[in-house]
């Protein structure tokens, strides 16, 4: 089984609330959920674990490098599985969407601007706040 093995592979042992919660972050259709998102879907499943272990098992599993803990909306915790890829987020404000992107463009103006300044750049998370366009056209421009 994968999970058992990404998860010795982090040093964790392997334990039942464990697997579950990594196997509803491998299986998930949307890749950044909250605590509460992964609690719900263990009522569903039918498994008794509780809310105070799934926040204790995310913090586990940011603590070895398993995910990546954002905060997004306002504070509000929303964890991913780090898959070593590096990539940027737009959050919709109306509606909550995460949007991952990458662009090569940003990725060098920002080591520039670091190296301008006398650094090297060692990582960094853009987080750009959006909202739909709309699509009518606007009234002030007749």
């Amino acid at each position: 089984m994968q999970q058992r093995t990404e998860l010795r592979k982090a040093g964790l042992k392997v334990t039942l609330p464990r697997l579950k919660i990594l196997e509803i972050l491998e299986g998930a259709k949307q890749r950044h959920l909250s605590a509460e998102d992964i609690y719900k879907d263990l009522l569903q499943a039918g498994e008794d674990i509780g809310l105070a272990t799934v926040y204790r098992v995310l913090t586990q599993f940011e603590a070895a490098g398993l995910v990546t803990r954002h905060n997004f909306e306002g504070g509000h915790s929303v964890f991913e599985l780090d898959d070593g890829d590096h990539h940027d987020h737009m959050v919709c404000v109306e509606t909550g969407e995460v949007v991952e992107f990458v662009n090569h463009e940003i990725e060098r103006l920002q080591h520039a601007i670091a190296e301008e300044y006398g650094f090297e750049l060692l990582d960094h998370s853009l987080v750009l706040y959006v909202k739909q366009k709309d699509s009518g056209e606007d009234p002030d421009d007749s």
